[in-house]
């Protein structure tokens, strides 16, 4: 079998130098004695936390919330017993915000003190756990931490519902040359529990910054609660949604750049391989040699209206950051932590023009 011809690209995967900014660096893993520390600042984590807080009060009385596990609260139930609930329940989950900030502000030392981390002057925390009121005071806690500390560093909520941000930043990795007489691109956010895929609407006429951006139309799939999933059939459902989509942009007269930008886990390479961290997406083996996922979406799609398909891949706390972009132009050095499954990482220098 003859070996897929090389993708005319736009830009390389996963790159170093994107149109507004450098990438400092990404999927940075730092260990000490305990293992990864970015395992401390993980939605399973804060699960530990409450579990410890939980533990502690079985053995003096009762459990306040009762005989259901903690990975059974949604963050919803978690937001409306913060609250609303129980007095012991709301203090169980103050006491796990608290651990938890002081971790987040550890993890985030850490990373302060790395050459490529040197000089931030601002953190956006995205993920699916800052997507929560807890969420949110967690990162207000840990910057309080850190600036009583004297860490000159702002860590905020990112600006963006997470879900969107992972698509809207797809736009930020095409030149702006591309979308000239095009209303909209399309964004993937692939993870290890959802694929999502979406219209991101550019509004370049309202900003020509994207700060206007927003998604249009988006299909999810919650591939973590299905079974047996192969590599290549979730490969085949993500065209299917993106086909979909391309054809609800047609039948509205939406003008869709030929371009696809994908944020996913791991360390992306130069050709459109994963080397590494991607070992929790459906069907496994995504790292594999003989696997190119842009190869394979643009064989599938090798054509936007009469314009061949552009594709470019990076990692999606990358992808993710980079809807941050217009909102961080009053500092040069910035990052971007996005809580989840684990905790994704990115550290960004503005390009000025010249």
């Amino acid at each position: 079998m003859a070996e897929p011809k090389a993708l005319a690209a736009v830009a390389a995967h996963g790159a170093a130098r994107l149109p507004s900014v450098e990438v400092d660096s990404y999927n940075v893993e730092i260990k000490d004695d305990e293992g990864f520390i970015g395992d401390r600042a993980s939605k399973g984590a804060f699960g530990d936390l409450i579990d410890n807080w939980r533990k502690a009060l079985r053995k003096s009385g009762d459990d306040p919330f009762g005989d259901i596990a903690t990975e059974k609260l949604s963050k919803k139930q978690l937001d409306e017993l913060l609250s609303k609930g129980d007095a012991e329940a709301a203090g169980v989950l103050q006491g796990a915000i608290e651990d938890f900030s002081q971790e987040l502000a550890l993890v985030i030392r850490r990373f302060m003190k790395l050459k490529a981390w040197a000089k931030t002057e601002r953190i956006v925390v995205g993920g699916g756990f800052r997507n929560s009121r807890i969420g949110e005071l967690v990162i207000g806690r840990s910057s309080v931490i850190l600036k009583a500390d004297k860490i000159k560093v702002d860590v905020v909520p990112i600006r963006n519902d997470p879900d969107e941000a992972g698509l809207l930043g797809a736009a930020h990795l095409a030149p702006g040359w591309m979308f000239k007489a095009h209303d909209a691109i399309l964004g993937v956010d692939i993870g290890g529990s959802n694929i999502r895929a979406g219209i991101v609407d550019l509004n370049i006429k309202k900003k020509s910054d994207l700060s206007k951006a927003a998604v249009w139309k988006y299909e999810l799939w919650r591939h973590a609660d299905e079974n047996d999933i192969k590599r290549e059939d979730a490969v085949d459902s993500l065209a299917g949604m993106l086909k979909r989509l391309i054809a609800k942009a047609q039948k509205e007269k939406v003008q869709l750049a030929p371009f696809i930008g994908i944020g996913c886990p791991g360390r992306i390479e130069a050709d459109g391989s994963i080397d590494r961290g991607g070992q929790n997406l459906p069907g496994g083996n995504w790292e594999s040699s003989r696997f190119n996922l842009p190869l394979r979406l643009h064989e599938a799609i090798p054509k936007i209206g009469d314009d061949d398909t552009a594709i470019v891949l990076h990692n999606d706390a990358v992808v993710q950051g980079l809807s941050e972009v217009p909102f961080m132009q009053d500092v040069d050095h910035w990052g971007v932590l996005t809580i989840g499954t684990g905790l994704g990482n990115a550290r960004f220098t503005n390009r000025h023009s010249e």
